[in-house]
């Protein structure tokens, strides 16, 4: 669930902050090609903003190339943009192969970025992060997968960094770079991926410590080890299931 505007702190005008947030979801594909984008009236309510800014917002979509307005219709998403974002394509996660990959890459990120989270997070970031790991445990009871509080979680920590190409990255990476959001069809019983779920977020837990403590050390490390985790657990369900 995104943040409304009036939370965040800005500086810069509600039209970019807008734009940055629309964008983002349009980039990591929760709005894609071919999508109409919420009423005027329902993107004023959730980001509590007037008229006259959602139009303005619109207006630079549009003349970035990720949106068209069909007058009488409604502003339909067009792509991504006149720059093409770093992205990993579906096709590029296919395999265990591809998904250690990613995770190598985000060891290599991610790390440095949970580092840099610890010396500038802000209460706001704090807040959110929290968040998404109390919707992550409430999934788990439910019997989620949680892949989306698990990606916010993450996208938070990209935030923190208050350096917007940790934060953009992610954004392009999407659900996609959370592993068993490909390769858990297979999963054994309820009970063992709760179990497993309940030890992905204890380890979250960790780097958020370390973050609210400020300690960049112990957050690089707690990063690197959640990461670590992630891929040995993908190799060995792969093992199991004959792979």
């Amino acid at each position: 669930m995104e943040t409304p505007l009036p939370l965040r702190r800005r500086t810069r005008p509600l039209a970019f902050e807008l734009v940055e947030s629309l964008g983002e979801r349009i980039r990591d594909g929760r709005y894609a090609p071919g999508d109409k984008l919420p009423t005027e009236a329902a993107i004023m309510a959730e980001f509590a903003v007037s008229r006259t800014v959602v139009r303005e917002a619109i207006s630079k979509l549009q003349a970035g190339g990720m949106v068209e307005t069909r007058h009488g219709i409604g502003t339909f998403v067009v792509g991504l943009g006149d720059v093409a974002p770093f992205r990993i394509a579906p096709e590029q996660v296919a395999t265990l192969r591809d998904v250690i990959a990613v995770l190598e890459m985000r060891i290599g990120v991610e790390t440095e970025a949970a580092a840099l989270a610890a010396q500038r997070r802000t209460d706001e970031n704090l807040r959110e992060m929290r968040s998404a790991l109390a919707e992550f445990a409430g999934a788990v009871e439910t019997g989620g997968d949680a892949v989306a509080a698990d990606l916010r979680f993450h996208a938070e920590v990209a935030r923190a960094t208050q350096n917007p190409h940790f934060a953009d990255l992610m954004a392009s990476l999407g659900a996609k770079i959370i592993p068993r959001a490909r390769l858990a069809a297979d999963a054994a019983m309820v009970e063992q991926r709760r179990e497993y779920l309940k030890r992905v977020n204890a380890e979250h837990e960790s780097i958020f410590d370390a973050i609210v403590e400020r300690d960049s050390d112990g957050a690089r490390a707690a990063m690197r080890t959640h990461l670590v985790n992630s891929r040995e657990r993908r190799r060995r369900a792969n093992s199991a299931a004959g792979g």
